[in-house]
């Protein structure tokens, strides 16, 4: 052993061989200096097969002995004295342990497993049955199907349609309503007047046109040959009281019009009376006037429509009474057209 070595060695500064697992680890090894190359040399003449270690490696290795030593003085020093003595062989092996692959060393030796690694919970054979359970509720499982599906409403009958109308929570106005307001008369009838929404007399006893507006009403048929009940029939297009008597919304009168369209498809008029601005409107999707509506015959489902306007109205402006009664001759003319049609085609059938 030449000189130098074995003053290294003394000083515990002696170069350590081991063996590497492949080309990658000798591609990261720090390069030794000048002074390191020569003992590498020296050393590599003997024994070929061995890979040198840098000085950084020693000094790795010193910097691990000085924190053991600060642990346990007595046990380090200890250490100290045996690894002095220790053959190169039995070094050499120890350090191929650390170096080795976690797969090529002892069980109690591998790191426990980290919380990302594929651990199962449970035994293989534990809870097995588990796996036959869907994760979820099924897909196709509906909370409503319990409940029988109602049919639609243009297939009601008129029993049918005034309980679906009683029980009827389409919209808001179901919160404050003291009665639904269906519709009264002839279910039969040629004459179908049909008004706005109920007021707070009509909300109390759950029927259209009473109070002072509802005789006035009276009184303008009664100067047609017509009477309540009798070739008439009274609904509005809105069944509950908007709160403080406001016009019904859009969307409040979509929910409810469905209600109405089967009503004419029961009743089966053949004239329609609109009675105010709000009910002329809303039957014939029109945002226009009554004046301008006024004094032409209009469609609702194949029905013809004469506009007019509202009893309460004209109990507020007693001089347009006068047009009213205009709008009723009109009516009257246009039902006995219609009749007369009608005959006519029965009588060629």
């Amino acid at each position: 052993m030449a000189l130098h070595e074995s003053a290294l060695e003394e000083l515990g500064l002696a170069p350590m061989w081991v063996r590497r697992a492949g080309a990658h680890d000798a591609a990261v090894e720090p390069q030794a200096s000048h002074d390191d190359a020569d003992v590498v040399a020296d050393v590599a003449q003997s024994s070929p097969a061995a890979t040198p270690v840098g000085i950084e490696d020693v000094r790795v290795d010193e910097l691990a002995r000085a924190d053991a030593q600060v642990s346990n003085p007595a046990q380090s020093d200890a250490g100290v004295a045996n690894a002095a003595s220790e053959p190169a062989a039995s070094r050499e092996s120890a350090r191929a342990e650390v170096d080795a692959s976690p797969a090529d060393a002892p069980q109690s030796r591998r790191a426990p497993p980290s919380a990302t690694d594929d651990v199962p919970p449970f035994p293989d054979d534990d809870f097995a049955w588990f796996d036959d359970l869907p994760a979820g509720p099924p897909s196709n499982v509906d909370a409503s199907t319990n409940e029988p599906a109602q049919p639609g409403i243009d297939t009601l009958d008129w029993t049918a349609l005034e309980a679906r109308v009683s029980a009827c929570e389409r919209c808001r106005l179901c919160e404050r309503r003291t009665n639904t307001v269906f519709g009264v008369g002839d279910r039969e009838a040629d004459w179908m007047l049909i008004g706005e929404a109920p007021g707070e007399n009509e909300d109390k006893q759950g029927e259209p046109f009473v109070g002072q507006a509802g005789k006035l009403l009276d009184n303008m048929l009664r100067s047609l040959d017509l009477a309540r009940g009798t070739n008439v029939y009274i609904a509005n297009v809105i069944k509950c009281r908007p709160p403080g008597n406001r016009n019904p919304e859009p969307d409040e009168v979509a929910r409810c019009e469905p209600y109405l369209q089967r009503q004419v498809a029961l009743v089966k008029p053949k004239l329609i009376v609109a009675l105010g601005r709000f009910a002329a409107q809303s039957l014939l999707k029109t945002e226009a006037s009554i004046s301008s509506l006024r004094g032409r015959v209009h469609e609702y489902e194949g029905v013809p429509v004469v506009v007019t306007y509202h009893p309460a109205y004209l109990l507020r402006s007693l001089g347009d009474k006068a047009k009213s009664w205009q709008d009723l001759c009109l009516a009257r003319d246009t039902w006995q057209k219609a009749g007369a049609e009608g005959n006519a085609g029965d009588a060629a059938k």
